[in-house]
């Protein structure tokens, strides 16, 4: 099992999950998750990797924070926790909701970052992703960036229900062990939980914004590898293409969103032989 540690960093204490010894790999989760994505990702890496897995700010048991879920504050959270836990080269893998921030994590700071994973996520509004948003964004972000407290109203008991839907169509179906839904069930009960976690939805605009702001001055210099299933396939590597200069990319089939936990061999038999500097079978 990995080590529970809590640790301060840029105004808010971070539970973060660690476990193995080497080369150092940050582990970045989304929505509706907590550090525990990673489980089998952790147990499949740690034998040769020191990996590092925290719940971001006000996810899961980390601290609560009434601010900071833009995913250049994100970033800057996982740069000093970094710095604080001694680390001076991480590769760093973020899906959902942490792919903006571990994109500008690498593009500010691309000597703390050695590889970049990012996986089923799209990077603000740089063109590319136009298919996949032909209809229109997936519901439920205009719904948990709608008038502050209308989500929360009507998810309020109502919350293992919502996230049962989300692990249900991430998976395609298949759901996941009922430990680890019990787990996310537990992170995103009750009102302060929900507003914190709709709050990154809420400012994805101003995340939108740092993104352009931020490639306008800089490009994608660090080996990155972007991954997809569904829904979002190919997309995140369209829009990455053009920013980046050393891009690999895959579409895992037969895979639901939530690929550490639908598809976590497919994930790992990828993720090895990038963060070793190899290059990775297409799956």
């Amino acid at each position: 099992m990995p080590e529970l540690r809590r640790v301060p960093v840029n105004g808010v204490e971070l539970n973060v999950a660690l476990a193995g010894s080497g080369p150092a790999v940050l582990l970045l989760h989304g929505f509706p998750h907590t550090w525990e994505l990673w489980t089998d990702v952790m147990a499949g890496l740690s034998g040769c990797y020191r990996v590092i897995a925290p719940d971001l700010r006000g996810f899961g048991a980390s601290s609560p924070a009434a601010s900071g879920y833009d995913a250049r504050t994100l970033a800057e959270d996982a740069a000093a926790l970094l710095t604080t836990l001694g680390v001076s080269s991480a590769a760093v893998v973020g899906i959902d909701a942490s792919t903006a921030p571990a994109f500008l994590l690498a593009l500010r700071h691309p000597g703390l970052v050695r590889r970049l994973v990012v996986m089923e996520s799209l990077l603000g509004r740089l063109p590319g992703a136009e298919e996949f948003l032909a209809d229109g964004p997936p519901w439920w972000f205009g719904f948990h960036a709608a008038a502050p407290g209308l989500a929360e109203t009507v998810l309020e008991g109502h919350e293992a229900a919502y996230v049962d839907w989300f692990l249900h169509v991430g998976t395609l179906g298949d759901g996941v062990r009922p430990a680890l839904r019990d787990a996310f069930v537990r992170a995103y009960t009750g009102r302060q939980a929900l507003s914190r976690a709709l709050s990154y939805y809420r400012a994805l605009p101003e995340s939108a914004v740092q993104i352009e702001q931020a490639l306008a001055t800089a490009r994608l210099t660090v080996p990155t590898m972007a991954i997809g299933a569904r829904p979002v396939g190919a997309a995140l590597e369209r829009q990455l293409r053009p920013i980046t200069d050393d891009l690999t990319g895959h579409v895992i089939e037969d895979c639901g969103h939530i690929i550490p936990l639908h598809r976590p061999r497919a994930l790992l038999t990828l993720l090895r032989p990038f963060l070793a500097g190899e290059d990775a079978e297409a799956t």
